[in-house]
């Protein structure tokens, strides 16, 4: 999320640069599974529940941000709270043509068989923020824009979407402000104008030391309803930010300030709030500075499983490096994208000719963990998706531990391209029960080969971290249903990936 240095009187603004570039080189603390997303820098967090998944949209923080610098968004999935599938970036600032700037912190909602995304833009022709709206028939896009133009403008941003159980759905927006607008029934139209919410103290609490801004409300709000009382929880009292909450007896008020959710912790002097309901637990999304090279501009998404208080109340939730427990297991016996991951180190990223996306830049020692995966009785085979311009190398599967229990060595050949795709098949022993599984990738020097999907046989396992629909990442070839069968298309040659560039995604 950003903030609005220009209304912050009695400091200037050089002082206020200077201190928040010297929280950016404060280092991030150790990783584990927290953050979630690790092959990227991720802010803004915004979850959706459908069909048996959690969708998190997010931005994305450009390499060695010192602002910022964001040019597009980015989808993961999750089935299982733990082992998140990168679906790329549906939707960047080019989306919109009259946009020049400024992929910030945004929120997407299902309705009537789409997916409307609400974004804050700059707005070419005015220099303004705007609030745009993408949309799509799936949740992991491709996004259009929805209307051509901006939803509404008035140099604020932030938005979130709630949709009442009356069916009539609320934008709201601000910093320094808190506006809301109703929406239409076909969500890119409102009526009437923008309201400006009181921001009272009695409603958002009391800041001191900032007469121009009396109450702790900075920005960023998440509006969402449970058993009957509105919540209405935000980013508060920049800077640092912590997250703070307000309830209320209908969507536009009176708000009741009740407290802090997360203090002000982490090395990113932002926060950003989401909160969902999933699978009988809730789940509070935010962001933080964890990852290394991590801090204000460079910052990174995690999450939290918390209980409600017996009133209604939020409780008081700290960061951690464990993040959220798994619900259930993840099914081996079915195809599993490769870019499905709990943990990793050293690899990234890229859209792959075969539709999707596949796990690239892979040298040797480089490894991805994906966590409670279920072999049931005991796995006989693993078959990978492949791709190497060069030698290849191996894949390595490894129990509980990246030099644990090696149950599996893949061999992967060269293919002549970064894009020719191949299926590899290999023998594994000693694979039983449920295990952290850790893909270690060994080799020559530079980079080895990129990874598509892979999947075990052999045993039986039930649930798992799948996709509902084999239409999910657009223009995937050779699968249908989720999960899918192993494919017998070898696909073609694609683009080269070219000569490594320096790695400067996340420092290692």
């Amino acid at each position: 999320m950003k903030l609005r240095f220009e209304v912050l009187p009695g400091r200037g603004a050089l002082v206020i640069m200077a201190l928040l570039c010297l929280v950016t080189m404060i280092p991030g603390t150790a990783r584990a599974d927290n953050p979630i997303v690790q092959t990227i820098y991720t802010a803004d967090p915004a979850p959706l529940v459908h069909n048996g998944r959690v969708y998190l949209y997010t931005g994305h923080d450009e390499d060695g941000s010192t602002y910022f610098t964001m040019k597009e968004w980015r989808v993961w999935s999750s089935a299982d709270m733990v082992n998140w599938t990168d679906h790329g970036s549906p939707m960047r600032v080019a989306t919109f043509s009259w946009a020049s700037a400024d992929a910030w912190a945004g929120q997407a909602v299902y309705r009537n068989g789409k997916f409307y995304w609400y974004v804050p833009v700059k707005d070419r022709a005015s220099g303004q923020m705007a609030i745009g709206v993408g949309v799509s028939n799936s949740p992991t896009g491709p996004f259009t824009d929805a209307i051509g133009h901006p939803l509404v403008r008035n140099g604020e941003i932030d938005p979130t979407v709630f949709i009442d159980d009356s069916g009539q759905a609320y934008l709201y927006w601000g910093n320094p402000n808190l506006w809301y607008v109703r929406l239409n029934p076909d969500m890119i139209s409102y009526s009437g104008s923008p309201t400006q919410i009181p921001l009272t103290t009695a409603g958002f609490g009391t800041r001191t030391g900032n007469t121009s801004r009396p109450t702790l409300y900075e920005e960023g709000p998440w509006v969402y309803k449970r058993n009957g009382l509105y919540y209405n929880v935000f980013a508060a009292k920049c800077c640092s930010e912590f997250i703070g909450y307000s309830t209320a007896p209908g969507p536009t008020g009176p708000w009741t300030y009740r407290g802090t959710v997360m203090p002000t912790q982490g090395s990113s002097f932002t926060n950003h709030p989401g909160i969902i309901d999933f699978n009988g637990g809730s789940y509070f999304f935010y962001h933080n500075g964890a990852l290394p090279g991590g801090g204000g501009f460079t910052r990174s998404v995690a999450v939290e499983k918390f209980t409600y208080n017996a009133d209604g109340t939020i409780p008081t939730i700290n960061m951690t490096t464990t993040g959220a427990p798994q619900v259930g297991t993840l099914n081996p016996y079915v195809r599993q994208e490769a870019e499905t991951i709990a943990g990793e180190s050293g690899v990234e990223t890229e859209p792959s000719s075969e539709g999707g996306m596949n796990v690239s830049w892979i040298e040797n020692g480089d490894h991805i963990k994906v966590k409670g995966v279920a072999f049931g009785s005991g796995a006989t085979s693993f078959t990978a998706r492949v791709a190497s311009a060069t030698s290849g190398g191996r894949i390595e599967l490894h129990l509980d531990g990246v030099n644990g229990t090696l149950v599996g060595t893949c061999t992967v050949p060269g293919t002549g391209g970064w894009q020719t795709w191949t299926t590899v098949t290999c023998p594994v022993n000693g694979a039983t029960g449920t295990h952290d599984l850790y893909f270690k990738y060994t080799g020559g020097s530079g980079n080895l080969f990129n990874v598509n999907w892979w999947q075990f046989t052999g045993g039986t396992a039930a649930g798992g971290n799948l996709l509902t629909n084999g239409d999910m990442e657009s223009g995937t070839t050779g699968w249908g249903a989720s999960g899918g069968a192993l494919s017998s298309v070898t696909g073609g040659g694609g683009a080269a990936q070219g000569p490594a560039p320096a790695r400067t995604s996340i420092p290692r």
